[in-house]
């Protein structure tokens, strides 16, 4: 047999690959973009390029850890000259990888997160009911038809303590506009996004499924999430199962409301703020302008710019899956936003995600002086200017 005609013995893994959706792989031409703009680079030594490069020749020497480093966050596909779409790649990786019940190192935790996500509706381990428990003292009303809008709280800001202060906040701003809104409580599971980004997409199609079935059962028209990993999935992936439903972010949803009337921003929060921008809220959905808007609303506060913004948004490091994993301490982006946040002389570091404030929090318990920079939501930014006002002499 000529060399020519020799048969890959990796060919069926190729073709696993192209059938579990990674077949952009063929596009690449190893210019390697990708590894210039990934964040890993500039914590560790890490190419996105060689695990594409792995994929076209049927994985001969893939590094089984590495396939579980990237975050998802959007940057090289948006570099990428030929389309190869790095993501797609790698989570079709994933999914050979969680089909063979291969879990290494920072991913060992991934089986028992799905468990929980098919058992409990939430990836924290958590008591499905206990997921209203963060309302307990704010009269939220169950949704029911004819309400304005489902407010799809989402599991962090449910189950986290952190977290859970921003569905407080964003409850009362809520409430203050006089908005007939509602929650399912019990009956509300994860959106899936993360797991699907793990290559688990039997749990994703579980989990989508429920929750396709609790809206329309329920009869809702509009939903409000305050995640954007919920507002990726509602608005790009649930439409896979034909939900065709009106989604907006709190920041989109906050803007509509000044824009109307039904809130009014008079508030004062006198401190220099910056704004960092959600891998999946900006630069995978182009919502930029909307929390900027808001916040230069609020008398006294000074927005200040970091030197990697909107587009070009430092990763926070919590995307595809990697909320769940370990990072060392070292490789955390975190570490390095905060330090961005701090070269422009911010106070607060505000942001519209619940894996960003995970990630900024705990990044911000290793500053010599933690006092020195919050992190804050978006709603909580605005909740407590308005609230200052009225108590001001």
């Amino acid at each position: 047999m000529s060399t020519m005609e020799t048969v890959n013995p990796f060919a069926e893994i190729v073709a696993e690959i192209k059938e579990a959706g990674g077949e952009a792989y063929k596009y690449c031409y190893q210019c390697g973009k990708c590894d210039v703009v990934c964040p890993w680079n500039r914590v560790t030594d890490f190419s996105i390029r060689k695990i594409v490069r792995q994929a076209a020749l049927g994985l001969p020497e893939i590094e089984l850890d590495e396939i579980w480093r990237c975050s998802t966050c959007g940057s090289c596909p948006d570099r990428c000259p030929r389309g190869v779409e790095q993501i797609e790649v790698g989570v079709a990786i994933r999914r050979i990888a969680a089909a063979y019940g291969v879990f290494p190192g920072a991913a060992k935790a991934l089986p028992m997160i799905s468990a929980s996500l098919v058992s409990d509706g939430n990836p924290l381990s958590e008591e499905r009911d206990k997921r209203t428990e963060w309302a307990k003292d704010l009269a939220v009303k169950p949704f029911t038809e004819g309400m304005e809008i489902l407010y799809f709280v989402g599991c962090y800001y449910s189950y986290d303590p952190r977290n859970m202060k921003v569905a407080v906040a964003t409850t009362k701003l809520l409430k203050r506009a006089g908005v007939d809104f509602g929650i399912l409580g019990t009956k509300e599971n994860c959106c899936g996004e993360s797991i699907r980004k793990t290559g688990n997409e039997d749990a994703f199609k579980t989990l989508a499924r429920e929750n396709i079935k609790a809206f329309i059962d329920h009869g809702v028209k509009r939903i409000l999430v305050s995640s954007p990993h919920c507002y990726h999935t509602f608005v790009n992936e649930y439409s896979e199962f034909m939900m065709n439903l009106e989604v907006v972010h709190i920041s989109q949803y906050l803007a509509e409301l000044i824009e109307q009337g039904r809130l009014e921003i008079d508030g004062e929060f006198g401190r220099r703020v910056t704004y960092h921008d959600p891998c999946y809220l900006g630069r995978h959905n182009g919502v930029f302008d909307e929390p900027r808007g808001i916040l230069a609303k609020l008398d006294g506060l000074d927005l200040v710019e970091m030197s990697d913004s909107r587009m070009n948004s430092l990763c926070c490091g919590g995307g595809g899956g990697r909320i769940w994993m370990h990072t060392d301490k070292g490789e955390r982006f975190g570490d390095l936003r905060l330090a961005q946040a701090q070269e422009v002389g911010a106070e607060v570091l505000v942001t519209s995600c619940p894996y960003c404030i995970s990630n900024f929090e705990e990044s911000r318990l290793g500053l010599p002086d933690e006092d020195a920079l919050e992190v804050k939501d978006l709603t909580e930014v605005v909740l407590e200017a308005l609230e200052a006002r009225e108590v001001a002499p």
